[in-house]
């Protein structure tokens, strides 16, 4: 059930119904609704995947209650570990055997060696990376004594399974939404008008931005040959509006939903593509996974407590296992080194944590330094997410050669205008609402009423006639 669907429009407001209207005075009953809600969600992709959801939820929960109530460090440890190898098993298992098995094979192939390998060629269920992190930042937290052990399962179960984050995040952590989900929740009409305006510009970002990009994006990377240099610098920048359009449209919509039941998910985009660097640029775009990293990983080697070379070890590791965790390819594990590359000079200068407000905050434009500051670090990105979108590293560099050409200075061969103009528009919003926790977060504070109304009516036109066919969100299969 894709959130750009006919059918979740349905079912929203079905469980909002039931929810406020039905169960309202029951906290019990709500939580019951979501969790049945949720998993009536998941199964629309795949009812089989769905056991697998139950059996990681009732793993890290029986896995928490015995390492609190486990005296000796010795079994707390058996516990702890037994919950957190099962997980990176299962996580292994479906995401990555495949990968290192051939990748084995094609290294043994290159000094001469041929052999057959087996393969499992099994479908990744979907949301596993993002509902398997919400398990072990649980298990971690309750081993580490930093939150109590969660008792009842059903509400421990909607934490994990949540249908507006279970697909694509964001990831939660317990310490965040387990408070929310077991205290009484009371409707609020100004949550959810601005819900459905961050549901309404989460949906333009995607079907209007983001599929619309996707359309040419594909066509340029899939034949790379067959443009010119400049045609495909006109790729990558649509590759990358469509990326930033369908990720943070899904978390806009998913963090929006939630609204309207009366619970608040954490901020996963922050306007990343107005950063001034590169650090900026990751404390803004998928902030939960990042600080996910940050508190689970980075911290644990070491953080930056140690000297220079212990701070660029750490650094790498971390870029380059958010990589890997975007899916099983070289071409990622090449982002995550680059973006590593990328934030070396800010980590060695100690100039990683300058720019930690937004760009020209209570301004109307950026200083001549800011924006050259924003242009670099968008062309570095933009460089980036060309691995991150290339089938394997050889269309990569495929792509690379055919951009640096005489070539690169013709007219592109794919001019989309209107689609140019949407996101020129899409960019100014954007901008003008940099300082909200989404673009449209002060839009209801604006004086006229006419003017709101008319905004809002365009949106949903252009959804309208852009939204006739319903497209996978591309992080769905990570």
């Amino acid at each position: 059930m894709l959130f750009n669907s006919f059918s979740f429009a349905v079912f929203v407001p079905i469980v909002f119904g039931l929810y406020w209207f039905v169960f309202q005075k029951s906290l019990k009953a709500q939580n019951v609704l979501l969790l049945f809600a949720s998993y009536f969600f998941y199964s629309c992709w795949d009812w089989r995947f769905l056991f697998l959801l139950m059996f990681s939820t009732a793993l890290d929960y029986f896995s928490g209650l015995q390492i609190a109530k486990t005296v000796t460090d010795k079994y707390r440890k058996i516990w702890f570990y037994s919950s957190i190898g099962i997980n990176l098993s299962f996580l292994g298992i479906f995401k990555y055997f495949d990968f290192f098995v051939l990748s084995f094979q094609n290294l043994l192939l290159k000094i001469g060696f041929s052999v057959d390998v087996f393969t499992l060629n099994i479908i990744l269920p979907v949301g596993i990376s993002f509902y398997t992190f919400h398990g072990l930042s649980y298990v971690i937290d309750v081993y580490k004594k930093r939150i109590p052990t969660e008792k009842n399962f059903v509400d421990y179960a909607v934490f994990v399974s949540y249908f507006p984050l279970l697909v694509a995040g964001p990831i939660e952590r317990a310490t965040h939404l387990l408070p929310q989900i077991k205290a009484k929740r009371n409707f609020n009409y100004d949550e959810a008008v601005l819900g459905l305006y961050q549901i309404i510009w989460g949906l333009f970002k995607k079907i209007v931005i983001a599929d619309n990009c996707a359309h040419y994006a594909n066509e340029i990377f899939n034949n790379p040959g067959h443009y010119s240099g400049s045609t495909l610098v006109m790729g990558a920048l649509l590759f990358t509006f469509q990326i930033y359009g369908d990720f943070s449209g899904y978390s806009d919509i998913a963090i929006g939903v939630s609204r309207l039941f009366g619970i608040e998910l954490l901020k996963n985009f922050a306007f990343p593509y107005f950063s001034r660097d590169i650090a900026e640029f990751w404390r803004r775009w998928h902030i939960s996974l990042s600080s996910w990293f940050k508190d689970y990983l980075y911290i644990p080697l070491g953080g930056s407590k140690g000297g220079k070379w212990m701070q660029i070890r750490n650094t790498f590791i971390i870029f380059l296992v958010s990589g890997f965790w975007h899916g099983a390819n070289w071409t990622f594990l090449i982002w995550g080194f680059l973006n590593a590359i990328y934030f070396l000079p800010l980590l060695l200068t100690n100039k990683n944590r300058v720019n930690l407000e937004i760009v020209a905050k209570n301004q109307c434009l950026p200083t001549w330094k800011e924006s050259i500051q924003m242009g670099i670090t968008f062309v570095l990105t933009v460089f980036a997410w060309i691995f991150f979108r290339a089938n394997s590293l050889a269309s990569a560099i495929q792509y690379i050669k055919g951009i640096f050409t005489k070539s690169l200075f013709s007219v592109p061969e794919v001019r989309p205008t209107f689609l140019i103009i949407l996101i020129v528009g899409f960019v100014l919003v954007e901008w003008l609402g940099r300082e909200g926790h989404f673009a449209l977060d002060h839009f209801r504070k604006v004086g006229n009423r006419f003017f709101r109304w008319s905004f809002v009516m365009f949106l949903l036109v252009l959804l309208f006639v852009f939204g006739k066919e319903e497209q996978e969100f591309i992080y769905f299969q990570f």
